[in-house]
């Protein structure tokens, strides 16, 4: 992996663990302060951290009771673009489409927020942390595909553009 490879990485993997860390380690400070204080916000009045917790205890019924859905639907589309934005920012010069899978990750993942009080796999409640992070795999992978056939649709005309 190159240098350029490397920080790219670097910055995505860092803004996944807080939205607005890559826009800092991109030199942008105001905008990474901006998505550090959103994230405080939207993870605070959403009551995130705690559900979070009682996830990982087991307890999704408590879980789901500690999540408040109108602040909490902000977050996916926070979080995935904060990590996009880092992601482009360190990138320069981006390949067509990219941003679709990041764009489709938030949808999902809204989606599986939305559903998440009520969807079970194999009777067991999934709840308001774990379904939005399942729902993150296929949403990243239809924005891969939807990307791919943009890109043989429209790579003449993309490359033509140039």
């Amino acid at each position: 992996m190159d240098n350029r490879e490397n920080d790219k990485l670097e910055k995505l993997l860092w803004s996944i663990a807080l939205p607005g860390f890559g826009q800092l380690l991109n030199g942008q400070y105001i905008k990474g302060i901006v998505f550090i204080a959103l994230e405080f916000l939207v993870n605070v009045q959403g009551g995130f951290n705690e559900a979070i917790v009682s996830s990982f205890y087991g307890n999704q019924a408590a879980a789901i009771q500690q999540i408040d859905y109108g602040w909490l639907m902000f977050y996916p589309c926070l979080y995935c673009f904060a990590a996009w934005d880092a992601y482009k920012e360190a990138s320069g010069k981006m390949p067509p489409y990219a941003f679709l899978p990041f764009v489709f990750a938030a949808y999902f993942v809204t989606v599986g927020l939305i559903y998440s009080p009520i969807v079970r796999l194999m009777g067991v409640l999934v709840g308001p942390i774990w379904l939005p992070m399942l729902f993150l795999i296929p949403g990243i992978g239809i924005g891969l595909i939807i990307r791919s056939l943009l890109i043989k649709v429209h790579g003449k005309k993309i490359i033509d553009n140039k």
